[in-house]
């Protein structure tokens, strides 16, 4: 996948997962227990989730790139 496609997707999931936030804030969806739950426990993490990889994404890819040369320089040697 490209990065620019990995992007989008990414940040298409980050907006349209926050709407739900924004209606447990702003609206009734409180009163509403599994709807609640929902906001509580799967959209906030994934959107904070994907704003960190966004954020500092290509920091974690960077790392994983470098631990991988070495692993496989490690490899090349015995």
């Amino acid at each position: 996948m490209k990065a620019a496609t990995e992007r989008k997707i990414i940040r298409w999931l980050h907006i349209v997962l926050s709407i739900p936030i924004l209606g447990y804030i702003y609206g009734p969806v409180a009163g509403n227990p599994p709807a609640a739950n929902a906001v509580r426990w799967v959209f906030l993490p994934v959107v904070v989730l994907s704003g960190l990889w966004m954020w500092k994404g290509h920091l974690l890819r960077k790392r994983r790139r470098e631990k991988h040369q070495k692993y496989q320089m490690q490899n090349v040697k015995s």
